[in-house]
């Protein structure tokens, strides 16, 4: 089973964006600046666009809080290491 979310780059192509794409239905990718991802967003439909607009804004808030995490777990792991 694959995974609800997964973090994304290209940086051959566009080294500042980061990609959080969502695995389940519907699926679909957002595409952002990787400084300020919470105001730069563009999202790519994988399947079809959902009609509820409540449902796309509950997506992209939990895209959202999966970014945070982890980001915060990216930054407390190198602190560990830096304190060893």
């Amino acid at each position: 089973m694959l995974p609800k979310f997964l973090l994304a780059d290209n940086s051959q192509e566009a080294p500042e964006t980061i990609y959080v794409v969502h695995n389940e239905n519907p699926r679909f990718i957002i595409e952002s600046d990787i400084d300020d991802f919470w105001n730069n967003q563009q999202i790519h439909w994988i399947d079809d666009e959902p009609q509820n607009e409540d449902l796309i804004a509950q997506l992209v808030e939990e895209a959202e809080e999966f970014l945070e995490i982890e980001f915060s777990q990216d930054y407390d792991e190198g602190e560990e290491d830096d304190e060893e």
